[in-house]
């Protein structure tokens, strides 16, 4: 059994990519498809940010362009709304969807949204144990093969995954509501017509699932690796 599990975890690592990016390559191609869109309201995606903190009184973050595709984030740290160019200079369906839910984020940020603080107190322990996790589960696994007696070294690097597996799972919910609170406002500001926001709100669906991809490979591969560590009693 123990020496069966590790090539099921990497089955099932193999099946998860590959769903990942299958979802992944939908998700580029929505974007590229609504990138086309130009909105009724013709503002960029630079400008939707701006008059959503501004329509929640928020005036203390600002929205600052940065290079990559899809690479658009909201940094509680110094409060700012990180925009790809395409988003940041863009005035199309895909623009405005990225830029209001990445303001979502900052609207969380001001209003105390409770699962968006704790997800951002654990990022830095995060880090930590995404780095080192998959070593000591390897470690784990090699040493548990020589002797039951080293079976701690693959239980602290269970921890250490599992740590990772909540924050995952922790995402999600932050990642709705955004999504939520950014739909929901560009309805009433009629910023996107109706059609744009069928199409808004598919964009950010898909790219909601992605977060929903990567937290069930987190949690299946932590079941995976805890049904290693219970076999070396048998």
């Amino acid at each position: 059994m123990m020496l069966g599990m590790p090539n099921s975890i990497f089955i099932i690592s193999m099946v998860m990519m590959g769903i990942s990016m299958l979802v992944s390559l939908i998700l580029k191609n929505k974007f590229n498809a609504y990138t086309k869109e130009i909105l009724v309201s013709g503002i960029t995606g630079k400008e939707v940010a701006e008059k959503m903190l501004r329509d929640f009184g928020i005036y203390d973050v600002q929205v600052v362009s940065v290079p990559g595709f899809l690479s658009d984030h909201y940094n509680p740290a110094n409060k700012t709304v990180n925009l790809s160019p395409d988003v940041y200079n863009g005035a199309s369906v895909s623009a405005a969807a990225v830029a209001a839910h990445e303001c979502g984020h900052a609207v969380q940020h001001a209003t105390g949204y409770s699962m968006l603080e704790f997800r951002s107190k654990m990022v830095p322990a995060t880090q930590i144990s995404t780095n080192l996790s998959q070593w000591v589960l390897m470690a784990g696994i090699v040493l548990l093969g020589v002797s039951s007696k080293w079976s701690f070294v693959l239980l602290i690097g269970i921890g250490l995954f599992a740590l990772a597996t909540v924050f995952s799972i922790i995402t999600l919910p932050v990642e709705f509501d955004a999504s939520k609170r950014a739909l929901a406002w560009l309805d009433k500001t009629n910023i996107t017509n109706d059609d744009q926001q069928r199409k808004a709100k598919n964009a950010l669906t898909w790219a909601a699932t992605t977060y929903v991809v990567a937290a069930l490979a987190s949690l299946i591969t932590l079941i995976q690796y805890i049904m290693i560590y219970l076999g070396r009693r048998e």
